[in-house]
C-alpha cells in the first residue's frame, strides 16, 4: 500500500477536516476538556506503542495556558509505561471524552513529566496529590466527528450487555500471569477499586 493509492481509496480530505486543526486551546477547546471525565494517552518509546486512560471528576485535566495543558497521574499499577516513554520520546497524543457527547477532542503534543509538589498539589483528591504531573504542550487540535461513538452505541444503555461479559479482571490476571490470586471474584476487583482509586 502506498499514500496515493490509499488516496485513490478514500479520495480527497474534506476542506473542513483539512482546516480544522488548531494550535492553541480557544473557548470551544477549554470548556470540552472544562467537562471531559477521560481521555486515552498515546505514547512511544521511538519504536513501540502504548495507550493509556485517564479518568477523573469533570475538569481533571486543566488547560493551563493557550498552549499548555496539565493531567495528574493518579495510582494505578505501576508499569508506568506511559512515563517510560515520554522520558524517551516526549511526543504525545491525547482523545478526550465527555459521557453523552458523541464527539471528542484530539491533541498532539510534546510532554514532560513534573514532580514539583506546588504542582502536583493542586491536583488533590481526597487529601492525595498525584506522585507526577504531565504538562503537555499542544502542537495540533481538532475536534473529531461522533461516528464511532454512534456506531458503538457508547452512550446508548440500551445497547449495552446485560452481564459483564467477559472474566474478572483477576481471573484474566491469573491465567496470563500464571501467578496466585487472592479472589478473582469480581466484588473483589470492584472492593480493591474502591480501597486504592486515589
Amino acid at each position: 500500500m502506498t499514500p496515493h493509492k490509499l488516496r485513490e481509496i478514500y479520495g480527497d480530505v474534506s476542506p473542513h477536516a483539512a482546516a480544522k486543526a488548531i494550535s492553541q486551546f480557544d473557548n470551544h477547546c477549554r470548556r470540552f476538556i472544562e467537562h471531559a471525565t477521560f481521555l486515552v494517552l498515546a505514547t512511544s518509546d521511538g519504536t513501540n506503542l502504548d495507550v493509556s486512560p485517564k479518568g477523573d471528576p469533570a475538569g481533571f485535566a486543566k488547560v493551563e495556558s493557550d498552549e499548555t495543558l496539565l493531567i495528574p497521574d493518579r495510582p494505578g499499577n505501576n508499569r508506568i509505561d506511559g512515563l517510560m516513554n515520554i522520558l524517551a520520546h516526549p511526543k504525545v497524543a491525547l482523545f478526550f471524552m465527555i459521557p453523552s457527547v458523541a464527539e471528542t477532542l484530539r491533541i498532539n503534543g510534546t510532554a514532560e513529566i513534573s514532580d514539583d509538589p506546588s504542582l502536583c498539589d493542586q491536583f488533590k483528591v481526597l487529601g492525595r496529590s498525584p506522585k507526577t504531573v504531565l504538562r503537555i504542550k499542544a502542537e495540533e487540535i481538532f475536534t473529531h466527528c461522533g461516528k464511532a461513538p454512534i456506531r458503538a452505541g457508547l452512550w446508548k444503555p440500551e445497547t449495552w450487555p446485560k452481564e459483564r461479559p467477559i472474566a474478572s479482571l483477576y481471573e484474566m490476571v491469573r491465567d496470563h500471569s500464571d501467578m496466585e490470586i487472592i479472589s478473582t471474584d469480581q466484588s473483589y476487583v470492584e472492593m480493591r477499586y474502591r480501597e486504592t482509586l486515589y
